[in-house]
């Protein structure tokens, strides 16, 4: 697991302490677009598409919208150096 993807694992089990939490690095998928090797060499590292799958208690009661403004927010930083970002949270 890469450093982004290690970062994106603690900050969700940290922020919502989930019964379930995959962080799926789907870089690899990605490598041969146009602009890759430039987001490798801006951000230091290859890792730029992310698919979250996480269920927590702390996500009752919330909208959709509103459970992926949460992640969103524990993720600012995260979300500044990575291209594509998908989420099923529940």
């Amino acid at each position: 697991m890469g450093k982004i993807a290690s970062a994106i694992k603690e900050k969700l089990t940290e922020a919502f302490n989930p019964s379930h939490l995959e962080v799926i690095d789907e870089s690899h998928k990605h490598a041969g677009h146009a602009g890759a090797r430039a987001h490798a060499d801006e951000h230091g590292s290859g890792e730029s598409h992310f698919h979250v799958v996480i269920k927590s208690d702390a996500f009752d009661g919330m909208t959709r919208i509103a459970k992926h403004r949460a992640v969103m927010e524990v993720l600012e930083a995260e979300m500044k150096l990575i291209h594509a970002f998908s989420l099923d949270a529940g």
